[in-house]
């Protein structure tokens, strides 16, 4: 009898000892997902493959910039100062820095990018903010890898930045130069002032001088006319392609040439506008690759060549925050023309902030739903997270089925009007119309919404800039013009506004009319 309960006793402890592990193992993970365990939470079926897609880590603090690392870790940066590696085999992540400078106001610590041969020149690049006498500035500093840590920081370059519109993204190409995508700053005049570094494409050598092939001698310019662009890869023939939040209209995906004008702000999207034709004519222009309107938001991009998933080969992998979806745009055999768009995961995960691509053709996604701008009905228990996407199988020959490429969009069209709250609306105001305090402001409840209809049409048409008092509460967030929309979408929107939300009357496409003159 006593030999029994000493077997009992012995099991009993060896249970509880494997279950002290497996929780000692989930905190090391920071998600409790262990190496290889990631249950798919969704499949995608295509042409041949059947794609997984599964949480590997849990609980980050807006997750900005992904990249896989030569140690097969995805190594990132979070907006609170955090750089980070995450190893998906084993689930085990490591703090690399935390940076003693940063300044986080809506953003912090942005991108960041690898040396492409770290055993001879173990550095990584990374965009900030910062204050400098009370002015916020961006800076791109090169770090050392050494002993599992980032140190002794050399600032290369630094300019004018602000709480929004700084873009940024950074890529390593051809000859080992350094390029910079940075935003507009909120000021449309920078983009196309070859002087300044905002709304640019810059270009550096890895020690921050400026290279002598550059198109402007002396100057980090190697491409202009950029209102945001938050998303920058190099394809294996060495094209850069760039993704670009638009204003009102015309996100933008583009391929980068030397010197190049990409037309912000006098064009948007195409040289299709009356007055946008003269400007592309004189400055040369170069139009995009693909344009969406209504707008997407695009953040990172990436480029797709594994045969892992063949049906997304020589394509750009591009994520978006508005529409919160995950885009294959496949290329031509140049790369100089998106022949086809697929749209998947939309508004599943909610908003999506970038993608790194392993060796074996795994492709991870980060969130970003924990940011100054979180979708309706999210975060989510755990946000932020990043998400692996990945082949699970392989579909018979005899049971394919061919998906065709979905439809470009086109420019708009009559839509009811909750479509189009949705479509040009609903991010900054959000679904229940009561915005984001101190960012975007209510409709619901606003009496400027509910007063004079001819305002409030006018307002819809020529857009805001400047600061606006709501109920006691100050906002200076510039709103597009919407001039663009027909009379009845306006008419619609503006009711829907009016009678949804609030007690008030609906206009007419007469009201909107009247205010265009």
């Amino acid at each position: 009898m006593k030999k029994i309960i000493v077997i009992l006793i012995v099991a009993f402890s060896l249970v509880v000892l494997m279950l002290f592990a497996r929780d000692k193992k989930q905190a090391v993970t920071g998600g409790g997902f262990s190496a290889g365990q990631a249950v798919n939470e969704d499949t995608l079926m295509l042409d041949s493959t059947i794609v997984g897609i599964s949480t590997v880590l849990t609980d980050l603090e807006v997750p900005w910039e992904l990249a896989w690392g030569p140690d097969s870790c995805i190594w990132y940066t979070e907006q609170n100062g955090n750089i980070s590696r995450f190893n998906p085999q084993t689930g085990v992540k490591h703090l690399l820095i935390k940076l003693p400078d940063l300044y986080r106001k809506r953003l912090g610590l942005l991108s960041m990018a690898l040396h492409p041969d770290m055993k001879k020149a173990p550095f990584v690049f990374i965009n900030y903010l910062f204050l400098k006498d009370s002015v916020v500035y961006a800076k791109v500093v090169r770090y050392t890898y050494q002993e599992d840590s980032l140190v002794n920081p050399v600032k290369l370059i630094e300019w004018p930045a602000h709480v929004g519109h700084n873009g940024s993204r950074i890529a390593i190409g051809p000859g080992e130069k350094l390029m910079i995508a940075t935003g507009d700053i909120t000021k449309d005049h920078t983009a196309q002032d070859s002087l300044t570094p905002n709304g640019k494409i810059l270009r550096l050598n890895m020690d921050g001088s400026i290279p002598p092939d550059n198109p402007y001698p002396g100057s980090p310019v190697w491409a202009r006319g950029f209102r945001v662009p938050q998303g920058l890869v190099f394809s294996k023939t060495g094209k850069l392609y760039s993704a670009e939040h638009g204003d009102a209209t015309d996100d933008e995906v583009n391929l980068i040439q030397k010197g190049g004008n990409y037309g912000f702000p006098f064009v948007t999207g195409y040289c299709d506008a009356d007055t946008e034709k003269a400007f592309c004519k004189e400055h040369n222009v170069i139009e995009p690759l693909k344009a969406w309107t209504p707008t997407i938001a695009p953040a990172g991009i990436d480029y797709y060549d594994n045969k892992s998933i063949p049906e997304w080969r020589n394509a750009i992998l591009l994520v978006t925050l508005k529409t919160q979806s995950f885009r294959v745009l496949r290329l031509n055999s140049t790369g100089n023309r998106i022949t086809g768009e697929h749209v998947f995961l939309e508004k599943k995960y909610g908003r999506l902030r970038d993608i790194c691509i392993s060796p074996n053709g795994d492709i991870y996604v980060s969130t970003s739903n924990r940011d100054w701008n979180p979708p309706d009905n999210f975060p989510v228990p755990h946000d932020d997270r990043i998400l692996r996407i990945h082949c699970i199988d392989k579909i018979p020959r005899n049971k394919r089925v061919v998906n065709n490429p979905a439809a470009g969009q086109s420019k708009e069209t009559h839509q009811d009007a909750a479509t189009v709250y949705v479509n040009y609306c609903q991010s900054c105001h959000k679904v229940n119309g009561k915005g984001i305090t101190g960012t975007y402001p209510p409709l619901a409840g606003n009496p400027f919404v509910t007063g004079n209809p001819g305002s409030v049409i006018k307002t819809v048409l020529t857009g805001l800039n400047g600061e606006v008092n709501i109920n006691g509460v100050v906002y200076s967030q510039p709103m597009p013009a919407f001039k663009f929309l027909s009379d009845a979408n306006i008419a619609g929107v503006v009711s829907y506004i009016r009678t949804h939300f609030n007690n008030a009357t609906p206009v007419t496409t007469g009201d909107v009319k009247k205010a265009r003159k």
